[in-house]
């Protein structure tokens, strides 16, 4: 099952007037699969997530959904829901009038149907007040509900967990993982690592329009051949003479606490001198996590200071 193939893209390119927003871009979506779509901002995420939704056509490749190649025409193809850059709501009406609205122009409208979304999304409390008073959370898990109605197979979300407290983030995390056990494919496009991190098998890095790597999550990590750690130990002076003395580390920042660039494997050697000049460790923190250091090594973006 999932292995299956529910969106396949094969060399598409998309521009407008001069501007390239897609460059020869091949993409892959299994069945059951919650697949990251990250890049920096221009990098032709929301485009490629357009596309998948029908709401663009490429202009060149070849691109597959659910096993069918996209048609000329701009429609969103039977078993595709989802959102980008925010759903759009009835401000005026509530949040179960605004499902009832989306289902009875599908013509499958169904009162338990409503209930059901809602409740899936942690909205049934508030599922009879306007939608104008709503958080920018509450919007996006309306939206969520909203693409849920249609019982879709190729599910495609832009920022899910924007606006979201800690406990609406969890909710919807475990919403998304239902769907990806149920078989559904989703395709989740995040600034925020950490929710990559927690919700993707795999990922696919745009930048400027081209894909700088596709494959399981596990491999962008790896990617990333330094990282920077906090080390706080016992004696910061003495400390910073072992990391300078330490082969394949660079001192970031020193002083109370050390900052230290460098390989895993110089981490190690690291940690080993310290204990063998005496000193304490007492802390030693990737200042970011391997994500994101791959995603910035990749896109040729500087950390900030």
């Amino acid at each position: 099952m999932r292995s299956t193939p529910v969106a396949r893209a094969r060399g598409i390119s998309k521009w407008f007037g001069q501007v390239i927003a897609l460059d020869e871009v091949d993409f892959d979506v299994a069945a059951g699969q919650v697949h990251g779509l990250v890049g920096p901002n221009g990098a032709g995420k929301t485009t490629l997530l357009g596309l998948l939704l029908g709401l663009a056509r490429p202009d060149a490749g070849a691109l597959e959904i659910l096993g069918s190649p996209t048609r000329h025409t701009l429609e969103v193809p039977v078993g595709v829901a989802g959102f980008v850059d925010g759903p759009s709501l009835y401000p005026a009406l509530s949040a179960r009038q605004n499902l009832a609205a989306l289902a009875s122009l599908r013509g499958t409208y169904k009162a338990s149907a409503v209930d059901d979304a809602l409740e899936q999304v942690g909205l049934s409390d508030v599922a009879d007040n306007r939608a104008r008073g709503f958080s920018l959370g509450m919007r996006q898990r309306l939206g969520l509900a909203a693409a849920l109605l249609t019982n879709p197979r190729l599910l495609i979300l832009d920022e899910p967990s924007n606006g979201l407290d800690p406990a609406g983030k969890q909710h919807v995390h475990q919403v998304i993982r239902t769907l990806s056990d149920d078989g559904v494919a989703v395709v989740l496009s995040s600034h925020r690592m950490d929710d990559v991190a927690a919700l993707c098998t795999d990922v696919t890095l745009l930048a400027t329009g081209r894909v700088v790597f596709t494959g399981p999550l596990a491999k962008l990590a790896a990617e990333s051949d330094e990282t920077d750690y906090r080390v706080l130990t016992s004696d910061a002076a003495k400390a910073a003479v072992v990391a300078a003395d330490t082969p394949g580390l660079r001192i970031i920042e020193s002083g109370e606490t050390l900052v230290v660039r460098g390989p895993v494997l110089a981490i190690d050697h690291l940690v080993i001198r310290l204990v063998g000049a005496g000193v304490a460790l007492r802390e030693l923190t990737p200042v970011m996590s391997p994500l994101e250091a791959a995603f910035l090594a990749l896109t040729h973006t500087e950390p900030p200071l």
